[in-house]
């Protein structure tokens, strides 16, 4: 009888453990929201090439799944709160539109961590993370003022927020970094994704003057739209080279993967915690590619000196003196910005035209 005992003992020990093996077999879900197509060879391109790198990196520890052309509205909270309910736990919300919604749904699942791009607000289970697209900006700003022959420069923007804003300023810097002549004009959609609209507002700034575009928008439109009138522009946020060839002077990408893969790997370890991720050049988050072969080499040269300052941390964009384009100083000589201030920056430095809009 005692035999029979232990044997009955030890089966339901072996069961038990069987159960708590299956338990830790099981893959971490991990869920993805995006503001537009996977398709749109760029921002949500580059973001999935980061879901992407997860798989790779995890295999079968993980399981991710994505919701595509999430608007940045009340619908996002809709589609960030069924992702919880799915039993995602870690979710990724890739715009800044996301904010509110994920902090709203945060606080109703809290063992689900959430990660928001671009953002500036945070919560015990809801961290923020960037990429530092200012420093591509910047470099492509470097080729833009050696290859422009009207010095006119071009800038199709989406939403006027402090990472759009420095954005386009960082690319003038870069720019009249080699060609201090550089003017830069500026023509908004008001979306992230809309190619007809990023057609339309590439074709005005090339109407009134600018040779070299970059936009920051989400499509190829810009860069295709230089290429029928036979004028240059850049790649943005992923490597858009094969859209338009003769057109292409570079890519300024974002790569997520790294980030990602860090992130996937805190919430496995179980040290996942709340707090504020801002990477570039220096982590491998952001790189300028597939430069064009008639861009002259004194520019490569300056542009392979630029990117290693930026990568060992000897070179910084925002470094004074840096006057706005009312004349204004707002960094002094021989200073350069934090990241708060670079968080909130709502104008124009000198050489862009115009005013930001709502100021």
């Amino acid at each position: 009888m005692k035999k029979m005992v232990l044997k009955h003992g030890l089966t339901g020990l072996l069961a038990t453990a069987a159960l708590v093996a299956g338990a830790q077999a099981e893959p971490l879900k991990v869920a993805f929201a995006y503001v537009g197509p996977v398709g749109d060879g760029g921002w949500t391109f580059a973001h999935d090439n980061g879901r992407k790198a997860v798989e790779a990196a995890f295999g079968d520890k993980v399981k991710t799944s994505f919701v595509e052309n999430v608007p940045e509205s009340a619908d996002a909270e809709r589609v960030i709160r069924d992702l919880a309910k799915q039993g995602n736990q870690v979710i990724f919300g890739t715009t800044f539109g996301y904010m509110e919604p994920m902090r709203k749904v945060a606080r109703d699942f809290a063992k689900v961590k959430f990660e928001h791009a671009t953002g500036y607000k945070t919560a015990k289970n809801m961290r923020i993370y960037d990429s530092r697209t200012y420093q591509g900006a910047y470099m492509a700003g470097v080729i833009a003022g050696g290859m422009t022959k009207s010095n006119t420069l071009g800038v199709v923007g989406s939403i006027p927020i402090p990472e759009v804003i420095r954005n386009i300023n960082s690319f003038t810097m870069g720019a009249q970094s080699v060609n201090p002549k550089i003017k830069t004009k500026v023509v908004w959609v008001g979306e992230w994704f809309n190619p007809p609209k990023e057609t339309e507002a590439a074709q005005s700034l090339i109407n009134s003057g600018a040779d070299v575009l970059m936009q920051n928008t989400d499509s190829s439109a810009v860069l295709q739209t230089a290429a029928k009138n036979g004028k240059r522009a850049f790649g943005w946020d992923s490597n858009m080279q094969a859209y338009a060839p003769k057109a292409h002077l570079g890519s300024a990408v974002i790569n997520w993967g790294p980030y990602y893969v860090k992130a996937v790997q805190d919430a496995l370890d179980g040290k996942w915690s709340t707090g504020a991720s801002w990477w570039g050049v220096k982590e491998g988050a952001i790189d300028m590619v597939a430069v064009a072969d008639d861009v002259p080499a004194d520019i490569k040269a300056k542009l392979a000196k630029v990117k290693a300052g930026l990568k060992d941390g000897s070179f910084k964009v925002w470094t004074g003196p840096i006057q706005s384009n009312d004349g204004k100083e707002v960094i002094a000589a021989g200073k350069t910005a934090d990241d708060q201030f670079l968080g909130g920056v709502n104008f124009y430095v000198a050489g862009v035209e115009g005013k930001v809009p709502g100021n």
